[in-house]
């Protein structure tokens, strides 16, 4: 029978507050702030119940002492989750007050007060989803998992990029008829791809089942993303702002953002190649 033992180091007290504060902003949220369901609200819950489930597993399986028993790399998993909602917290914070506070008249002040506390609750989230990535990562000559070295995390902020990048140009469909913005977003889906499939790979264990070694890999897979980034940098803005190609109305502020996206991106790729080329890191 697994014996429940408290640790008490900084990590696990920043993950309870971590746990507390998502809990929080999803619960007011949810009963307090009388929204519909649907579109960006339910992207914000997701946000945080995702956040507050991944917390309350990593804080189970710690306090029970199930990390051997878990088919999961645990030098990886709990970082790779905690980065992700840092992320995802990060645009709960941005998203709900643009949406849901910002231009809206309120007759019910208890209404406006829900929603501010859900806000200041996601921002909360957020900087103590990131106190636990600073505290995990790993320390120059330490021995981790690749998940929290920095090609790791960059690894967890392109895929994130990529999502944000999906959904913005799926509403409304912006690519279709047009071969270079279709390649565009085939860029987009491959490195999503590969970028998910490393973070996969690395949090499952599964690094040893390449045909090649984990490092040729990263580094073939890193040339690739950076040469496909560099097109669709170009691409993207040459042919989506172009009236010649592409006539648009005054409303443009979607493709604006895919474009600043990509270059972000792009510039997370040339970092993740730079340190993946001189990293040296062991996988446990």
């Amino acid at each position: 029978m697994p014996v429940i033992v408290f640790p008490s180091s900084r990590l696990f007290w920043v993950r309870v507050a971590a746990l507390l504060f998502s809990c929080v902003a999803f619960s007011v949220a949810s009963k307090g702030v009388f929204l519909s369901r649907g579109g960006m609200f339910d992207w914000c819950m997701f946000c945080w119940v995702f956040s507050f489930t991944c917390t309350l597993l990593v804080l189970l399986v710690e306090l029970c002492g199930l990390q051997t028993r878990i088919p999961v790399s645990w030098t990886n998993f709990p970082i790779t989750v905690a980065c992700y909602a840092a992320l995802l917290c990060l645009s709960a914070s941005v998203i709900f007050p643009w949406f849901y506070i910002r231009n809206h008249t309120y007759y019910d002040n208890k209404i406006y007060d829900y929603r501010i506390t859900a806000t200041v609750f996601s921002c909360l989230s957020t900087v103590v989803y990131l106190g636990e990535v600073i505290l995990s990562k790993a320390r120059p000559g330490e021995v981790a998992g690749y998940m929290a070295t920095a090609p790791g995390l960059l690894k967890v902020c392109q895929t994130f990029v990529a999502c944000v990048i999906f959904i913005l140009v799926s509403n409304p469909v912006s690519y279709k008829g047009y071969p270079p913005l279709q390649w565009c977003m085939a860029v987009y889906c491959i490195c999503f791809i590969l970028s998910m499939a490393v973070v996969v790979m690395c949090v499952g264990e599964c690094t040893g089942c390449l045909p090649i070694s984990f490092p040729k890999f990263l580094s073939g897979y890193g040339l690739l993303a950076v040469a496909m980034y560099v097109s669709a940098t170009i691409l993207w803005p040459l042919f989506q702002f172009d009236d010649q190609y592409f006539g648009k109305g005054s409303d443009a502020t979607n493709e604006i953002a895919v474009a600043v996206l990509t270059g972000l991106n792009l510039l997370l790729y040339l970092a993740d190649l730079a340190y993946s080329a001189k990293l040296v890191f062991i996988s446990v």
